[in-house]
């Protein structure tokens, strides 16, 4: 267990929960006279913990982001195959506790079984040592591949054409909203957006932001963007 706090870089002061943590059911199963934990339960509040952390960094990280593509964003930080290589990079697999069966049947290679771990432990530093402890061992993890994804998935228009503009001093861009049509339950907007008092795009969306960030879309189409 050492070894493994080395790679994950926090120390436990209860050595418990992080047994528990590497704890296959398989094995608590096959030791069950001695009343090993598995970590099912502790992956039910991991995956809580790791849902809320990802959340709140991509809300405050991208401002302008509307909640469609906060949702995409997240999901594809939180799924089994990205939580696996997570788990890969700290080695999590060679520090299971598994049957034998399990074990010789490559369960520490098993994307289900090292994704589920990687949310136990998440829940084990939550328990040992705070929020905080637990925020920071998954930004280790979250900022990277968001840093690394070779194209945005969520296209944050309004900031690229922010960018755009800001290089002439003077210019300013602006949103106007053209109309609102549909129930509460399924409302659509179309907005334009202006550079100084000049249409540059057009955009529709079941939200405000959506609207603007497909105007803000359009106008950078056009601008050759």
């Amino acid at each position: 267990m050492k070894d493994f706090e080395k790679n994950i870089n926090y120390i436990f002061n209860d050595k418990s929960l992080l047994r528990e943590a590497l704890t296959h059911s398989s094995y608590a199963n096959e030791h069950r006279s001695s009343g090993n934990k598995c970590n099912e339960r502790l992956e039910f509040l991991g995956d809580a913990v790791l849902s809320l952390v990802t959340a709140n960094y991509i809300f405050e990280t991208f401002p302008n982001l509307p909640e469609g593509e906060m949702t995409k964003l997240r999901s594809s930080l939180v799924c089994e195959k990205a939580l696996y290589k997570f788990g890969k990079e700290i080695a999590l697999g060679d520090f299971l506790l598994l049957s034998k069966g399990e074990r010789h049947g490559g369960g520490a290679d098993r994307p289900s079984i090292v994704s589920d771990a990687f949310e136990a432990v998440i829940a084990a530093i939550y328990l040992d040592g705070g929020f905080e402890a637990a925020q920071r061992h998954i930004l280790r993890f979250i900022v990277p591949e968001i840093k690394s994804k070779s194209q945005k998935p969520f296209k944050d228009y309004k900031t690229t054409l922010q960018e755009i503009v800001q290089k002439n001093p003077g210019e300013k861009i602006s949103y106007r909203q053209v109309s609102e049509s549909g129930p509460d339950h399924d409302k659509h907007f179309v907005f334009e957006v202006l550079l100084n008092s000049n249409v540059i795009g057009k955009g529709g969306g079941r939200s405000k932001k959506e609207a603007e960030q497909n105007a803000a879309r359009e106008a950078l189409e056009l601008m050759g963007y």
